[in-house]
């Protein structure tokens, strides 16, 4: 769409028969229009009244229609107009043009005020004693203007009234002339349409034809949903929560998906903190689809990341009518709209074709891969049934995760499969298929930032395990959603103090060891820390082929294997001296993101006594987040973009932000440094803001150095 937004608001097309909310544009300029364009022009519209008629919704029950809100935006002045009349309606009361602007040259309207019929009061010589006087200086009303994005948007809301709403709103006692009767005859058509289209929001507080307070607003999944499938007053509930948190965070980004007939289909949002954390850690994510593909109560997705402490970290959540092709292209857009267009390099999810057809198309160069662990988990339920299952359970983790090479796998997977006599099972032969997708032995070029499940044991769990079972209600999980984010960040903020604060107890005397307990967080640090102590169990290092500078070692190592006995395994490690590369053939780097026990034997043998930089991840250093502003340079900045300028500026002080809570003294330095810098922008143009924000965030560096 060429545009890239900032806050949410809603966006309503008309002529597409579908609602859907998108990012409030960061330009605030747009709405103000110079003095020497527009002669400011106000109108009393007495005449104009919206012609209601609510005999037939009494007989459907009260509705309770979404109201207006700040930064909802229209394609069109009469989609504005016709909105607001069609809450009225619902609402109990009639609509009058207060105010209308104009530009001087064009006479282009570009401003407007509606607001209740009863709005003000009668002048004293326009009285008419005749006539009951209906006006009681009601406050209710909207005022919009037309913005940059040539969309009418709403800038001012007023909904309280100071009078009764009737349930039955006469019809206005103006007559209409013939050329307004021709009028709204011929667009008698785009009326119908536009009621039909602002009803999408619509929420029958009857329920759907029955008296069962928990009967739902559509059908059960189906095979090809076209609408979410939610209780009585859950599409309000959703809507008030995310009108709710953009109000408080201009950063929150939130869209929702009606379908044509105007009922809600699919559901997106990201909280700021996590639009924060897609910056750095969206390189490897995992789609969960769990709760939606075993018909939870809710149906959430959402994409997860792996932070600098080997946590997971929520990078975007949503609700989808179902497990479509289409429904995941929408959630995927939306996603990578808030990213500005960035995808990941690895996008792990479930085996499921309309992923698979949907990611290809959304994410073209993204490494797509199936989680192992979900696979796995599902080995009892597919398998279970069968004669042998221990058997074949017990071949099938030894095909998984002890071949090394692809000849291996092939050998043990045939093996099993006609030692068992399982050759036609289905779910065997899918999986089969799919292998180069989610078997170890395929994936070792591919980065997975430690969320591979490439041993036994390692499993993937839901972000919101522990916060979602099968019955929890949508209005129950919108409250535990902040509960979660809040304990996870308040995890991160515990983890970066501790691995800053104080330095890991050395359990050799490897100089891989203490070279990097000063660089990787505690977590990682502690996982790279096994794998020097396990050298140990790695008792022979040989060259087995020589080819110029590349040479290929042979490590031998002690494991313990089936029964827990002893057994010997051979690892193939390449080494290039000259390009500083080493490479092992169980490829734990790809795999977890730090050098293996068998790398390190080989570094060693070769009088290596540091780890090569290549091999060192900044995404897990325990400063990563203070050394590393993605997208930040003078030269990367379009100096007309306000968008690039608000993403550049919140990152920036979010740095502080974080730097800032590691101890009072470091809170009361980027406290004051904030102060200060706000005071320097008010003087100067908005460019110096980021200068100001790096001076802030060195200022609260030098409090640690004076610590140290």
């Amino acid at each position: 769409m060429g545009r890239r937004w900032l806050s949410a608001g809603l966006w309503v097309s008309a002529a597409g028969g579908s609602i859907s909310t998108v990012m409030e544009e960061a330009s605030l300029s747009s709405e103000q229009v110079p003095d020497s364009e527009c002669n400011e022009i106000q109108k009393e519209e007495d005449g104009v009244m919206t012609e209601l008629d609510y005999q037939n919704g009494l007989s459907e029950g009260r509705k309770e229609f979404v109201a207006p809100a700040v930064g909802m935006e229209f394609e069109s002045y009469d989609d504005a107009y016709n909105y607001y009349n069609c809450y009225a309606k619902e609402a109990g009361f009639r609509v009058r043009v207060k105010n209308s602007w104009f530009k001087r040259n064009s006479r282009e309207k570009y401003g407007a005020v509606l607001c209740c019929s009863s709005q003000g009061f009668k002048r004293v010589k326009d009285v008419n004693r005749l006539r009951k006087e209906t006006r009681t200086g009601c406050p209710a009303m909207i005022r919009m203007r037309l913005v940059d994005s040539k969309r009418w948007r709403i800038l001012e809301v007023t909904l309280e009234h100071n009078h009764l709403l009737g349930t039955k709103v006469y019809k206005s006692i103006k007559k209409m002339g013939s050329g307004t009767k021709r009028k709204s005859e011929s667009n008698s058509d785009a009326e119908v349409q536009t009621v039909k289209l602002y009803r999408a929001l619509v929420i029958d507080a009857g329920g759907n034809g029955g008296s069962n307070s928990n009967a739902r607003e559509v059908g059960n999944f189906t095979d090809h949903p076209n609408q979410l499938s939610l209780k009585k007053g859950d599409t309000q509930a959703i809507y008030n929560y995310l009108c709710r948190m953009q109000l408080a965070n201009s950063n929150f980004f939130y869209l929702m998906d009606l379908n044509n007939e105007g009922r809600l289909r699919n559901v997106f949002w990201v909280d700021a903190r996590s639009r924060a954390a897609c910056c750095y850690f969206s390189d490897v994510i995992y789609f969960d689809n769990t709760y939606l593909s075993n018909k939870y109560e809710i149906p959430l997705v959402a994409l997860v990341g792996i932070n600098h402490h080997g946590q997971s970290v929520l990078l975007g959540c949503g609700l989808l009518a179902g497990e479509t092709t289409e429904s995941y292209i929408w959630l995927f857009k939306a996603w990578l709209t808030c990213m500005s267009g960035r995808p990941p390099q690895t996008i792990i999810t479930d085996r499921c074709k309309a992923l698979q057809s949907a990611i290809a198309e959304m994410f073209p160069k993204s490494l797509h891969r199936f989680g192992l662990a979900h696979i796995m988990k599902r080995v009892p339920e597919k398998l279970g049934g069968l004669r042998n299952y221990d058997a074949i359970r017990k071949a099938m983790i030894k095909a998984v995760y002890e071949a090394l090479k692809v000849i291996e796998f092939e050998t043990a997977w045939v093996f099993m499969v006609q030692r068992f006599g399982v050759g036609d099972h289905e779910w065997l032969r899918s999986l089969y298929e799919d292998r180069v997708r989610w078997a170890p032995v395929y994936l070792k070029d591919t980065f997975f930032a430690g969320m591979s499940a490439a041993r036994p044991g390692d499993i993937l769990n839901p972000f919101f395990d522990r916060y979602v079972h099968k019955q929890t209600p949508l209005k129950e999980f919108l409250d535990k959603y902040e509960l979660a984010l809040h304990k996870k960040h308040k995890e991160e903020v515990l983890a970066d103090i501790e691995s800053r604060s104080s330095s890991p107890l050395l359990k050799t005397r490897c100089s891989f060891e203490l070279q990097l307990s000063k660089v990787y967080t505690r977590e990682i640090f502690k996982k790279f820390q096994y794998e020097v102590e396990e050298m140990y169990s790695c008792f022979s290092t040989t060259q087995l082929h020589i080819d110029g500078p590349i040479v290929i070692f042979l490590v031998k190592e002690r494991v313990l294997g089936e029964g827990n006995r002893r057994e010997i395994r051979d690892y193939e490690v390449l080494y290039n001296r000259a390009a500083g590369e080493v490479r092992c053939i169980c490829s734990c780097f790809n795999f977890y993101g730090y050098l293996c026990r068998h790398a390190l034997c080989v570094l060693n043998f070769n009088g290596v006594e540091e780890v090569p930089p290549k091999y060192i991840l900044s995404r897990w250093k325990k400063d990563y987040k203070r050394l590393y502003i993605p997208d930040v340079g003078s030269g990367s900045v379009d100096a007309t973009d306000c968008v690039q300028w608000f993403n550049q500026l919140y990152r920036s002080a979010l740095q502080v932000v974080e730097e800032g809570v590691i101890s009072l003294d470091h809170y009361n330095v980027a406290l004051q440094a904030f102060e200060e810098s706000l005071n320097r922008v008010h003087d100067v143009d908005g460019r110096q803001a980021l200068p100001a924000f790096e001076e802030s965030l060195n200022r609260v560096h030098d409090v640690e150095s004076r610590q140290e």
